[in-house]
């Protein structure tokens, strides 16, 4: 009705019934700031009114002459009294409030009506504050688990309000978390945990006009994860194609993760960490895909998480250093034809792991595991095993390592040389005789000089004087009486004079028949050429 409101009738407080008439009293209640129509039933029936008077705390407030024409609907004014007597009040004020009394001319002498002004405002101004709470871009709050989180409702009502707090999770319906009055309400919450994660709503309610207001916001728990990122990788199907992934699972929301590489740079001021930012994403796992054009040994790739509850330059992250492959071993083999023989190869320097396997010839044809070609692999150590090797055999074999960096190989020459069934026997042979004959000669020596060795006092001796002596068996027992005369000096020989000297072998008698000997040997009138010289 343009702006003016009909008094609502929100409750009877008391009535009473008098001798000479009826007495009503009761409460409507007016909104601070509206517009207001107070009735007035102390009109006679079916009688137009000459005159209205109201009163308010039993004071006079306005009054009307009907006779005179107003407008309607008054635009100014704060109090007018309408053409139906009611009081038409204009921006309701708290100096409004009161008890209201209508009188006209002519009036009902068995009717009057008395009506209470309550004014009523709010709630308003409804307000939650959560602390310590973080604001998201779309109003939402966040706070970290594990702190204390402090919720405090406030609204403003007139004459007074009940406030409450109400709780709305992922398991729970509305749950009434605290009740109470005033204007404001709050409680708290220790160690918060995600399953306090939801929605909180807090509800005001005027007491007398049970008009309600209420706001709510949705609280996030974060919480980051408790370990490190790892970083892995994984070959392609093209060895020079690798795929690098960095994982940071087990916090809320995901995390914010970034690829990036690092490396030294020689510059003007020494070295210097030059990078480049590959890939970045709000996720539990970030995966690059690169190719061997990008990568070199030495470059350090690094994963950087960061997460919301994290303080900036406190990122975690993970990270590691290209290394290209570098097989070791030896690279010259020797084996016998008819044996085995085993290749080992090392590679325990590239990462990512290098593939690992082995070629033969110089067309470096692929070697594939058989009777013939025994692989095996135990950690960084490679072997390859050729089973009763033959001469088609001997040649280049290579141990092939390659990873996305590059490709390296560990060239061996395998030589295979002809045996024997009985070569050991026969150089055991061989020694045996050696040393046998070797001791056949010498004791054969010893034993031929035996008399040089015992006249001489040794070989040094023998070949100072170089005496020659001849040894001469008599076939019959001799006694010499008379001293062994010395022959003449021969001619020199070797540049020293040599003297026969001539020897009978006595055979042996009896010491009773014996005779003493004056002188061991008699020198008997032979010939020079009867002699035997040594």
């Amino acid at each position: 009705m343009n702006g003016f409101a009909v008094a609502i009738f929100l409750q009877v407080m008391h009535q009473t019934v008098a001798a000479n008439g009826r007495s009503d009293e009761t409460t409507v209640a007016g909104t601070l700031g509206e517009n207001i129509i107070l009735p007035c039933w102390n009109t006679a029936t079916n009688v137009t009114p000459s005159f209205t008077r109201w009163m308010t705390n039993g004071q006079f407030t306005i009054e009307r002459n009907h006779s005179i024409i107003i407008p309607i609907f008054p635009s100014e004014g704060h109090l007018t009294i309408l053409y139906n007597q009611s009081l038409y009040i204009n921006r309701i004020n708290l100096s409004d409030e009161g008890t209201y009394l209508c009188d006209s001319l002519p009036h009902n002498n068995k009717t009057q009506t008395s009506l209470t002004l309550q004014i009523v405002s709010g709630p308003d101004n409804s307000i939650i504050d959560i602390q310590p709470a973080t604001p998201l871009s779309n109003g939402t709050l966040f706070v970290v688990r594990g702190s204390t989180v402090s919720f405090n409702c406030s609204s403003l009502s007139y004459p007074s309000q009940s406030l409450s707090w109400g709780f709305q999770g992922v398991a729970s319906s509305n749950d009434s978390l605290a009740v109470g009055s005033g204007s404001w309400l709050d409680f708290r919450i220790e160690d918060v945990q995600p399953t306090a994660q939801g929605n909180y709503s807090c509800r005001a309610q005027n007491s007398i006009s049970q008009k309600a207001a209420g706001s709510s916001t949705e609280l996030l728990v974060y919480y980051s994860p408790e370990r490190h990122p790892e970083c892995l990788w994984n070959a392609g199907k093209d060895p020079s194609h690798v795929q690098f992934s960095c994982s940071w699972f087990g916090g809320y929301p995901s995390p914010t993760l970034f690829w990036g590489e690092k490396h030294q740079t020689s510059g003007s001021h020494g070295k210097q960490v030059a990078g480049q930012l590959m890939e970045s994403e709000e996720t539990d796992n970030l995966v690059v895909n690169l190719n061997r054009s990008l990568l070199f040994d030495g470059q350090m790739l690094k994963c950087n998480g960061h997460h919301p509850t994290i303080s900036p330059g406190e990122d975690k992250f993970c990270s590691f250093t290209l290394k290209s492959p570098y097989p070791e071993g030896e690279p010259l083999v020797t084996a016998v034809e008819g044996t085995n023989v085993t290749l080992t190869c090392t590679e325990s320097n590239s990462l990512p792991p290098a593939l690992t396997s082995w070629q033969r010839t110089a067309q470096q044809e692929d070697v594939i595991s058989s009777p013939k070609y025994v692989l095996s692999e135990q950690g960084p150590t490679f072997t390859l095993t050729i089973v009763n090797i033959t001469k088609q055999d001997e040649g280049f074999y290579f141990c092939r390592s390659e990873n996305p960096l590059m490709v390296r190989e560990l060239e061996i020459y395998l030589t295979v040389k002809a045996t024997s069934q009985y070569s050991g026997a026969i150089i055991g042979i061989f020694l045996a005789i050696l040393i046998v004959g070797s001791g056949i000669v010498i004791a054969k020596t010893i034993y031929s000089n035996r008399d040089r060795i015992c006249l001489g006092n040794g070989f040094e001796q023998m070949g100072e004087r170089g005496d020659v002596l001849s040894l001469v068996e008599a076939d019959e027992e001799e006694v010499f009486h008379e001293a062994i005369p010395r022959l003449p000096p021969l001619p020199l020989t070797n540049g020293h004079n040599t003297t026969l000297v001539e020897i009978h072998t006595i055979p042996p008698i009896d010491h009773e028949d014996a005779e003493i000997l004056e002188h061991p040997l008699q020198l008997e009138d032979r010939d020079i050429d009867e002699l035997v010289t040594f």
